[in-house]
C-alpha cells in the first residue's frame, strides 16, 4: 500500500491544515486512489487475458472501437483520458473481446505518455494472439494541457501504432484506418 504519510506531507507543504475536518482522512483516501489509478503495475498480461484464446479460421480484421480509458501523465501526474480503438488480423486464434479492454486498462493504469501506451497495447495484442498484424489508435484529452500550461480545453491527441501486416500491407492498413471513427 502507498504510505498516506506522503500525502500528509504534500498537503502540509501546500500550506493546508491536515487536521481540518475536510482533510482528516484525505491522505488515506488519496493513497488508496493512487493505488487504484496505478494498479496496472501489479497486473500481468497472462492474468488479464486469462487464456481466453479461441481457435479460428477467420483471418479478417477484428476491431474493438471506443474502449474508454483513463491514465496518468508521467510528466505532471495529471489524468489523460479518451478512447482506444484496437484491431488485429488473427493468425489461427482470436482473443475474447472483453480482454481487449482489460489489456487497455492494464497499460493505462500506469504512469504513461500516450505515445508509449498506444505502442504497448498493440505489442501486447501481437504477443498474446500471435496475430498477423495489430493496430491501436488512441484519442485523448490531457488535463496537463487543459488545467495548466497552454490551457486548451478542446485539444485532443491522436496516436497510432501499426504492427505486422497492418503496417506493411497497404490494403490491411487502409481497411483498419477506414473503419475508425473520425476525430471530433
Amino acid at each position: 500500500m502507498i504510505d498516506p504519510t506522503i500525502y500528509s506531507q504534500l498537503l502540509t507543504a501546500m500550506g493546508e491544515d491536515i487536521q481540518r475536518a475536510g482533510l482528516i482522512d484525505t491522505p488515506t483516501r488519496a493513497a488508496k486512489a493512487m493505488e487504484f489509478l496505478t494498479q496496472g503495475y501489479t497486473q500481468t498480461l497472462d492474468e488479464v487475458t486469462n487464456q481466453a484464446l479461441f481457435p479460428t479460421d477467420n483471418n479478417a480484421l477484428i476491431l474493438v472501437k471506443n474502449i474508454e480509458f483513463y491514465s496518468m501523465c508521467e510528466h505532471h501526474l495529471l489524468p489523460f483520458y479518451g478512447v482506444a480503438h484496437v484491431g488485429y488480423v488473427p493468425n489461427g486464434r482470436v482473443l475474447g473481446l472483453s480482454k481487449m479492454a482489460r489489456i487497455v486498462d492494464m497499460f493505462a493504469r500506469r504512469l504513461q505518455i500516450q505515445e508509449n501506451l498506444t505502442q504497448q497495447i498493440a505489442q501486447a495484442v501481437m504477443d498474446v494472439t500471435g496475430a498477423q498484424g495489430a493496430a491501436v489508435v488512441m484519442d485523448a484529452a490531457h488535463m496537463c494541457m487543459m488545467m495548466r500550461g497552454v490551457m486548451r480545453q478542446q485539444a485532443r491527441t491522436r496516436s497510432v501504432a501499426l504492427l505486422g501486416t497492418i503496417k506493411t500491407d497497404p490494403q490491411a492498413r487502409q481497411e483498419f484506418l477506414a473503419a475508425l471513427p473520425s476525430v471530433d
